[in-house]
């Protein structure tokens, strides 16, 4: 049975995105409520430590409260802080670090740098991941109108809904044409009879749609379908490419596994190049470093801010013309190359073969001999006889995924004894934890947090992590 409780103040907000509440020192994780609100709260789970509810009715609003952009907001499951004022959005961003590293790590921290905000807060991503489906979310107003028959659409997950897609006509998280090309692409299935997928019974034709951009201008579209059906396939791509002749590359992926990731499947090119290019500016003096993005290819997903987190990384780490580096979970090798004309030598390790190949392919497009990469388990691959064979690195940069370092590559961190490490994080809970591994041997000597995805409770940081001697 749900319990209500009446006149409650919301005081913070937690890393999932939800707010805060505490009643009688419990706290309750609340949807539908940002910090300075005054609400009824009906409580719809409890556990031993915490309650989850959601905000009823508002007595009092908050200053902080502003009209979100989106006309999804609330249903789509992305830009969870759409309606907090962006400065208040930082503020406990900013916190969310101070909180992980101060209670998981152990830091003694005086001295945090200023989260550095993102100057888009719009139209920043380079990269969007559309779903089709045969049975879209639909509204009351739908189904009171009678339009339940219309099921096919084109959008965003529902949030804890894995069969159910909420159709999207405008997102502002990706600048155009991709929502010109989204639009096109199911006006065009409509028109066409074609079959959205069924995440159940897995069959229908269309299944996902990728759009990816650069700031140069390039423009990739990648088509992933659940049915080789070549003659409806090479339609709808013709028509495409026709309709947007400003597409740089167009690719299709044939995928009839269970799951939507094609990381061991091969896209077939249907026109264009067989990438696009990203440039960014070399971390000092005159020139560019360029990075050519296949359909496979890792790269961060808010270019501009991808840039000044590099930078930061940079200057964190003062390497010097005599120092080998290693550069961790490197990727298809953006920071190695960033990085390159300033070291000795760098190494770049990565645990995808293909993320590997893209990066030996960069460091030859930026005329780069003193690059090398190699692919493997990080835990598996960094041991002392690898170190034996390559040396010992000087410095380290590590940006590993959410799930940070394996206490293995941390111990061999400590056995390497580089002078210092510059550990780049878009969990500050697992950077916190790796943190404290190595707080034996080394320092926590500046702290950046940088805000990549505004309007959501995701943030990154860099840690300059110096040898204590």
């Amino acid at each position: 049975m749900k319990k209500l409780f009446s006149h409650i103040p919301i005081i913070d907000m937690a890393a999932t995105g939800k707010a805060v509440a505490k009643i009688d020192g419990q706290v309750i994780f609340v949807e539908n409520a940002i910090p300075g609100d005054v609400v009824d709260i009906s409580v719809y789970k409890r556990k031993k430590n915490f309650m989850e509810g959601k905000a009823v009715q508002y007595h009092e609003r908050s200053k902080a409260l502003v009209d979100p952009t989106c006309n999804y907001f609330g249903m789509c499951g992305g830009c969870k802080w759409q309606n907090i004022e962006y400065q208040e959005q930082l503020k406990y961003k900013e916190k969310q670090v101070v909180e992980n590293l101060t209670r998981i790590g152990k830091v003694n921290i005086s001295d945090i740098q200023p989260i550095v905000p993102s100057p888009d807060k719009y139209k920043y991503r380079n990269k969007l991941e559309f779903t089709f489906s045969n049975k879209r979310w639909l509204t009351w107003d739908e189904i009171e109108q009678g339009n339940e028959k219309f099921q096919n659409g084109v959008g965003f997950h529902m949030p804890g809904q894995f069969d159910k897609v909420l159709d999207i006509g405008e997102c502002h998280l990706q600048a155009d044409p991709s929502n010109a090309i989204r639009n096109f692409v199911r006006e065009y299935a409509f028109k066409n009879d074609y079959t959205f997928y069924d995440i159940r019974r897995h069959n229908g034709l269309l299944r996902n749609l990728i759009i990816r951009n650069t700031t140069t201008g390039d423009l990739m579209v990648i088509l992933q379908v659940a049915e080789n059906d070549e003659e409806k396939i090479q339609n709808i791509l013709k028509a495409i490419v026709e309709e947007f002749p400003e597409i740089t590359s167009c690719f299709y992926i044939v995928n009839e596994k269970m799951n939507d990731s094609f990381g061991d499947l091969e896209p077939i090119h249907f026109s264009g190049k067989l990438y696009i290019t990203e440039v960014m500016k070399k971390p000092e003096g005159d020139g560019s470093v360029s990075f050519r993005i296949g359909p496979k290819s890792f790269f961060q997903t808010n270019s501009n801010q991808a840039q000044t987190l590099y930078k930061i990384s940079y200057d964190f780490a003062q390497i010097k013309k005599d120092e080998l580096v290693y550069d961790l979970y490197t990727g298809t090798g953006t920071i190695a190359n960033y990085i390159a004309a300033s070291a000795k030598r760098v190494i770049g390790i990565e645990y995808v073969e293909a993320s590997v190949e893209d990066a030996r392919e960069n460091a030859k497009l930026n005329n780069y001999d003193n690059l090398e990469f190699f692919s493997g388990d990080m835990k598996d691959l960094l041991t002392q006889q690898f170190f034996s064979i390559h040396g010992k690195p000087d410095v380290v940069i590590t940006d590993p995924p959410r799930a940070g370092m394996h206490e293995d590559v941390c111990k061999r961190l400590l056995e390497a004894e580089p002078s210092r490490i510059v550990y780049v994080s878009c969990n500050p809970a697992t950077q916190a934890r790796d943190i404290e591994w190595l707080s034996s041997k080394y320092k926590v000597s500046n702290v950046q947090p940088v805000d990549m995805f505004p309007h959501t409770p995701h943030v990154e940081n860099v840690v300059l992590l110096t040898r204590i001697v």
